[in-house]
C-alpha cells in the first residue's frame, strides 16, 4: 500500500479506541481516513489490559457509555464484524459500610438508564459464590451480564472492519509531530513522510502529552504502572468461572481467566503514585512486594486461594487524569481532538468512545451526548469530575 501524502482524517494511536474511532468514522461514510500506529494495533496498554466490562460507574454521563458499551461487545459480530471474545460473567462490586447509601443510590441511576444490576445482601452473595468471604461488608452490586473480552482481538476486528470499509492502516508507523499554523492542524510528520490533513486525533494514551506538547498543549495525563498477577486455582474450586470482583474494602479486583486462573490486581488510588515517566521504557515485571500484598488480600477475600498457585504476571500502563475521567475534546488548532486520559477505563467504554468521537468531528449526535462533560478546559478551572464514592477509580 502505498503511503499517503494526504487525508481528510488522520488518527494516530492503534489501540482499542484509534480503531473504534476509525470503524465509527468510516461507517458514517466519512472517506479518505488513515490510522497510524507505531506498533501493532492493540501493541501498547490496550494489550496488556484485563480488559473487564463492567457498567458500574457513579456518575450517569461514564454508566450510558459503559451501558452502551456492553451492548456492542455482547452483539460484536454482527454490529461490527469479527470477535471480541466477549465472556459472561457477572460482576460484583463491594463496599464498606460508609459507603452503602451511595452505593443504593447509583444502582437506582444505573436501573434508571437500563442496566441490569441490584443491589444484593452478603447473604445473597454467598449463594452466587460460597468461596468468598463475606464477613466484613452488608452489601453488594451484582451485574450479571458483565465480564471480559480479549483486548488484542476486540481492536484486530475494529481494525479490519475499518479497512473493509475504506480505512488505511499503517502500522510500524512513527508520528513524529502533529504539524499546525497558529490557527489550525496542517499535518503530521512521521518516519515514512508527511500526510497534509485538517483533521488530527490524538489517541495515543500516556504518550499523549509529549505528542501535543509542541502545539502549547499542556495536558494533565501522567503514565502509572498497572500490575497484575496471576493465580492457579486450585482443584478443590469446581466451577470453571467465578465472577469478576470490584472489592473496594480490600482494594483489590478479581477477574477469572481460562485455564483455571484468576487475575488479580489493585484498585487502590495510591498505585497511580508508581509512575512510568517513561512509556517506552518501565519496569515490566511485577513488583515481589505487590505479588505479596495481592496474594495476601486474595487469601483473605477468597479463603480457598490461599492454596492458589502463583503463576507470574504483567504490567501495563494507565493514563490518569486528576479525576481518573478522560478529555474528549478539540483542543488547541483547530482539528486536533484529543482522546486520552481513560484512567484504566479505556477498553471497557471503547464502543462508546468511537461513537462519541465520530459525532464530535463530524457534527452529529451520538447515542450518548454529553461529550462536553469530558472537556479539556475542566483542569485548569478546576472543575473535576467527582463521583458519589470516596474512591476516585471507581469512576
Amino acid at each position: 500500500m502505498t503511503f499517503p501524502r494526504a487525508a481528510d482524517v488522520v488518527i494516530i494511536g492503534g489501540g482499542v479506541n484509534g480503531a473504534s474511532i476509525a470503524f465509527n468514522l468510516a461507517e458514517r461514510r466519512v472517506r479518505n481516513i488513515v490510522l497510524l500506529e507505531k506498533e501493532t494495533l492493540a501493541g501498547g496498554p490496550t494489550g496488556r489490559s484485563s480488559a473487564i466490562l463492567r457498567q458500574h460507574y457513579s456518575n450517569e454521563v461514564t454508566a450510558r457509555m459503559a451501558f452502551n458499551s456492553l451492548k456492542e461487545f455482547q452483539e460484536f459480530s454482527h454490529k461490527v464484524g469479527g470477535e471480541c471474545g466477549y465472556v459472561k460473567t457477572g460482576f460484583m462490586i463491594i463496599v464498606d459500610a460508609r459507603d452503602a447509601d451511595r452505593l443504593k443510590q447509583n444502582v437506582a441511576m444505573q436501573q434508571r438508564i437500563g442496566i441490569k444490576t441490584q443491589l444484593i445482601t452478603a447473604n445473597e452473595v454467598k449463594q452466587i459464590d460460597p468461596y468468598l468471604c463475606t464477613e466484613d461488608f452488608l452489601y453488594a452490586a451484582y451485574e450479571p451480564e458483565a465480564g471480559h473480552a480479549d483486548p488484542v482481538l476486540t481492536t484486530s476486528s475494529y481494525g479490519e472492519a475499518a479497512k473493509r470499509l475504506g480505512v488505511q492502516v499503517f502500522q510500524k508507523t512513527f508520528v513524529r509531530s502533529v504539524k499546525a499554523n497558529s490557527s489550525r492542524v496542517l499535518g503530521v510528520e512521521t518516519d515514512k513522510g508527511t500526510i497534509e490533513t485538517q483533521t488530527v486525533i490524538a489517541a495515543v494514551g500516556p504518550w499523549t502529552p509529549m505528542l501535543v506538547a509542541p502545539l502549547g498543549i499542556s495536558l494533565p495525563i501522567h503514565a502509572c504502572r498497572a500490575q497484575i498477577c496471576i493465580v492457579e486455582r486450585p482443584a478443590q474450586m469446581k466451577e470453571e468461572v467465578h465472577p469478576i470482583y470490584a472489592d473496594f474494602v480490600s482494594s483489590i479486583y478479581l477477574r477469572p481467566e481460562e485455564g483455571r486462573q484468576t487475575l488479580v490486581g489493585s484498585i487502590d488510588p495510591k498505585e497511580a503514585e508508581d509512575r512510568a515517566p517513561n512509556p517506552d521504557s518501565y519496569k515490566e515485571a511485577v513488583d515481589t512486594h505487590f505479588r505479596d500484598e495481592m496474594l495476601e488480600k486474595l487469601a483473605k477475600r477468597v479463603p480457598i486461594l490461599k492454596n492458589g498457585l502463583y503463576k507470574g504476571g504483567w504490567v501495563g500502563l494507565y493514563d490518569i487524569t486528576p479525576d481518573w475521567h478522560p478529555v474528549i475534546d478539540q483542543v488547541g488548532p483547530e482539528g486536533l481532538f484529543i482522546v486520552a486520559g481513560f484512567s484504566g477505563h479505556g477498553f471497557k467504554l471503547a464502543p462508546a468512545t468511537g461513537d462519541m468521537v465520530a459525532d464530535l468531528v463530524t457534527g452529529g449526535k451520538s447515542a450518548v451526548p454529553d461529550v462536553k462533560f469530558f472537556n479539556y478546559d475542566r483542569f485548569a478551572k478546576k472543575q473535576y469530575i467527582r463521583g458519589q464514592y470516596e474512591y476516585s477509580i471507581a469512576g
